[in-house]
């Protein structure tokens, strides 16, 4: 999969697994793999040792990558997530468009 339907900086639904229904900004997006870290969402808890970035070190919760067909984009003017279509506009801007509003993103 080289290609998403979402990209950093939108905010998406969460639309199965354990984190279902959860709404979250998207961090950081991993086309070569399909993957996307969604900000609040599949949070894991990690045991890292003291280094120097964190001297303490100890148990940490950050956020794990999950796949992008578990996730839609969020449309503010419907209040629901949104599958989303493009469209080419007339100076060749190819730009995403929600499905119920026809609203650009």
């Amino acid at each position: 999969m080289n290609k998403l339907h979402v990209k950093r900086g939108d905010t998406v639904v969460v639309i199965s697994g354990k984190d279902k229904d959860k709404k979250g900004e998207v961090l950081m997006a991993m086309p070569k793999d399909g993957r996307v870290i969604v900000k609040g969402v599949n949070i894991v808890t990690k045991h890292q040792k003291p280094n120097a970035k964190n001297r303490e070190g100890g148990i940490i919760h950050q956020e794990a990558p999950i796949h992008a067909s578990n996730v839609m984009l969020y449309c503010k003017n419907c209040n629901k997530a949104t599958r989303v279509s493009y469209k080419i506009l007339e100076n060749g801007a190819k730009v995403r468009v929600c499905k119920h509003c026809h609203e650009t993103f």
